[in-house]
């Protein structure tokens, strides 16, 4: 059974992402916020390519990572917050697309540890191809609000 949402989540989840500055710098946004599970969407821009054009594999580890990371969020009580204590990412395929699109979603939640997946997709011309697959770890620090 999945644990009962907790109220406000969403707009918890919200706050938490505008005090990112690392996802304001690459402009990733945050338009799907449910229980278990949100969205990063980044455009292609020529700031986060690396040399061959693609989008740079750290720049998908940093939304695969932040989508996971705020799936597990939301289904955290208001007194804890979440940090990423593991993850392991596979590329397998070039990050080429007018957009990315980063899935994250909780596998197993936890009262101290949450496992979650994402799925980063290229999407261009429309269709969305997978080039990134993620699972990781995210600790729940009961009591630590944010700064």
């Amino acid at each position: 059974m999945a644990p009962t949402p907790v109220p406000l989540f969403a707009e918890r989840v919200r706050a938490s992402f505008m005090r990112q500055n690392a996802m304001a710098l690459i402009q990733a946004t945050l338009p799907v916020i449910e229980h278990g599970r949100t969205e990063i969407h980044l455009p292609h821009w020529d700031g986060v390519e690396q040399q061959h054009g693609f989008v740079h594999g750290g720049v998908v580890g940093m939304i695969a990572d932040t989508a996971g990371g705020y799936a597990a969020m939301t289904m955290v009580p208001d007194d804890a917050s979440v940090l990423t204590v593991e993850y392991k990412m596979n590329l397998v395929a070039p990050a080429d697309g007018e957009t990315l699109i980063a899935r994250g979603q909780v596998v197993r939640p936890g009262r101290t540890l949450i496992v979650t997946q994402a799925e980063v997709f290229a999407v261009k011309d429309g269709r969305e191809t997978l080039c990134a697959l993620m699972q990781q770890t995210i600790m729940v620090m009961h009591g630590k609000a944010e700064r």
